[in-house]
């Protein structure tokens, strides 16, 4: 289905195509019973693109969400977009909605000439916990630099005024931004997009298998110096609260290991890349967010030292441990 068609495909069609074969990923225990289980997909990439682990489906093709965005900057710094590092990780971001989130994207737009009137994406409350609190306790109401995709839509907002592209239908069918995109995605993967789709906030998204995905993040986290790979990972590198928020998983592992960029995205989507090249990438199948990291951050711990916390968390009765949700 394309972005322009309104009609949506019946399910059972779909299904008759064939399901993804996913395999068990992820459990959570309660006492000596396992109580739930998460199924998915996940592949390894090792420095040379070869496979090195690879469990489930892993050549069926996903929507990989926010986790395009990091992708999707580097096609702007190549098209001559001059950002600062805290810009050019805002607009990697799916940020939580703090004061300082919101601020940088405005500064991306205000550096433009743009305003935040001019912005296309959704409207929403900030996405992370404590900041939603926060402004909801201010009294706020949902906005579009509340928005968690707010730093990319600035980012492409003023790419297309330095080239003088229509601002008013960025989003639409045919515009030469998204014609960007799409070019830079497949040449950073390495694959043909399978299928294109709109994203919660309005922009394009776009079908990938997972080794393609780690492909494109390896390509960023290993680039030369002066390229805009690196550019995009170095500054994802240098300011992981921008990149996601306080509290969040994946600034804690950017954080707790050296040289390694990640970028999350909704529906169970998770990638990582280390410096030196090797890359992952996971799909979570029922989308469950809960489960990203624990199975992301057990392939990781053959690779780098993982917190424990982040490679499982506990289940509380009573407000004790009991169990725990962890890898298989």
């Amino acid at each position: 289905m394309t972005r322009t068609e309104t009609q949506l495909p019946d399910l059972h069609a779909l299904a008759a195509h064939g399901l993804p074969q996913h395999v068990p990923l992820v459990a959570a225990t309660r006492g000596d019973a396992i109580e739930s289980i998460h199924y998915g997909s996940a592949v390894v990439l090792g420095t040379d693109g070869s496979v090195l682990e690879s469990r489930g489906d892993t050549q069926a093709l996903y929507y990989p969400r926010s986790a395009l965005k990091p992708l999707f900057a580097v096609g702007l710094l190549r098209a001559g977009l001059e950002l600062s590092d805290e810009q050019i990780a805002l607009a990697a971001a799916s940020h939580s909605g703090s004061q300082r989130h919101q601020n940088v994207a405005l500064s991306t737009l205000e550096a433009a000439g743009l305003a935040v009137q001019d912005l296309g994406n959704s409207t929403d409350l900030p996405y992370g916990t404590a900041e939603q609190a926060a402004w909801l306790a201010a009294g706020h109401a949902s906005t579009q630099l509340a928005q968690n995709c707010s730093g990319k839509h600035a980012a492409l907002l003023a790419l297309c005024k330095l080239k003088g592209w229509n601002l008013a239908g960025y989003l639409g069918e045919g515009h030469p931004l998204l014609q960007l995109l799409r070019e830079t995605v497949e040449e950073l993967t390495g694959e043909r997009i399978g299928g294109v789709s709109t994203d919660g906030c309005g922009t394009p998204v776009y079908l990938l298998s997972l080794p393609a995905l780690a492909r494109g993040f390896a390509k960023l986290a290993s680039a030369p110096e002066g390229t805009a790979e690196a550019r995009v990972a170095a500054a994802m590198r240098a300011y992981p609260e921008l990149v996601a928020g306080e509290g969040r998983d994946v600034t804690a592992l950017m954080r707790s290991i050296p040289g390694a960029i990640a970028k999350d995205g909704f529906e169970g989507i998770q990638t990582v890349a280390l410096s030196d090249g090797t890359a992952l990438a996971v799909k979570i199948a029922d989308g469950g967010d809960r489960a990203r990291m624990p199975i992301t951050a057990a392939l990781l711990a053959t690779h780098v030292r993982v917190p424990e916390n982040l490679l499982s968390s506990p289940a509380l009765g009573g407000g004790k441990p009991v169990g725990r949700l962890a890898a298989l």
